[in-house]
């Protein structure tokens, strides 16, 4: 870009992009001691509590002859950070995909990424049982782009062009195509057991494998996020207007959908698909900090973590000593913001 759209774009952000440093740089701070909280209020949760000395103590001097240091180091403690990882890659995915459409109830649960990344497990379960949890990540990448090029195939037919509620449509009408295709697959092959819990959205179960495998594609994909925060941001004044500041929108566009597709796909193929939480942590975030994506990003991230681990102990609260789908929980709060949305955006009909 030259010195001159450089200029431009500076002169236009102070103008028109209404973003809040210093509260941002805040809840980054408190997310972040909040978020530590939660996860060893998680982990110190269960069929049976156990104190947070206890939890302190199996973190830093762990014993490997006393149960409960076992219980929170192999069971507990993954759980809790897959819950974490998971919330942070749903919220920024959700983030980019309502910063590039200009979309406010895009997401990777409504687009049909979620769908198509359990269609495509489902498949995998079914055929080729037994694969690595490496392989299973693959194969829920190659879903969720399955499912979000169905869903913009579906909705390019529209003599109206893509708007939200379209778009909305056209996703819910591919994720229940494809859940249904799922279900379908795991009773045909008898693998319904397996898919059950995990379809309602669940991370019962994690292990260390699944943090260690599931870390570095979270790490890249948030990474490529900030780094294509401020054409996220330039792009929301309009395509025009991003064209007229040097910027070249399709690639912008592209480098945004495949970030989606790694964060998507990863955190399906680690907790099934928990809807909403892409959904609502954007818009959350951008009432606190504005519209300026290099904000948004890393404070989606932090809410979204926090969100989806403290999801996780409701789940173990609503009906204990038995757990509700973590999935069960985020639609409790999704769906009625979800209908606040498209009641707000009925211009889009």
């Amino acid at each position: 870009m030259s010195k001159r759209s450089n200029k431009q774009t500076d002169n236009l952000e102070q103008n028109n992009i209404r973003s809040k440093p210093s509260l941002a740089i805040f809840i980054l701070f408190v997310g972040l001691l909040a978020l530590s909280v939660s996860i060893a209020a998680s982990v110190s949760m269960g069929v049976s509590d156990i104190s947070l000395k206890t939890v302190w103590k199996a973190v830093f001097e762990f014993n490997d002859e006393l149960l409960e240091h076992r219980v929170i180091h192999e069971l507990r403690l993954p759980r809790a950070l897959i819950g974490a990882l998971v919330g942070a890659a749903l919220a920024v995915s959700g983030a980019l995909m309502q910063g590039m459409t200009r979309n406010p109830i895009a997401s990777p649960g409504i687009m049909g990424l979620n769908a198509g990344s359990a269609f495509v497990l489902a498949v995998a379960f079914a055929f080729f049982p037994g694969l690595p949890y490496s392989s299973l990540i693959m194969w829920s990448f190659f879903g969720a782009a399955l499912g979000a090029g169905i869903t913009y195939g579906v909705s390019s037919f529209s003599k109206a062009g893509l708007t939200p509620i379209r778009l909305a449509l056209a996703g819910t009408v591919v994720g229940a195509l494809l859940s249904s295709a799922s279900t379908g697959i795991a009773i045909y092959f008898n693998v319904a057991q397996d898919l059950t819990f995990w379809y309602a959205g669940g991370i019962v179960g994690s292990t260390w494998i699944n943090v260690l495998v599931l870390v570095p594609w979270i790490a890249i994909g948030l990474v490529a996020a900030l780094l294509l925060a401020k054409s996220i941001t330039v792009l929301g004044l309009g395509e025009d207007t991003a064209i007229a500041l040097g910027q070249r929108i399709k690639l912008v566009k592209i480098g945004g959908i495949l970030i989606v597709i790694l964060l998507a796909g990863a955190a399906v193929s680690a907790a099934g698909p928990v809807g909403f939480v892409g959904l609502i942590i954007p818009h959350i975030t951008r009432f606190l900090v504005g519209v300026d994506y290099r904000w948004i990003i890393p404070c989606s991230a932090i809410i979204g973590a926090l969100f989806l681990v403290l999801a996780d102990i409701g789940s173990r609260l609503v009906n204990a000593p038995y757990e509700t789908p973590i999935g069960v929980i985020t639609a409790i709060v999704g769906v009625p913001f979800f209908f606040y949305l498209v009641r707000r955006d009925r211009r889009g009909m």
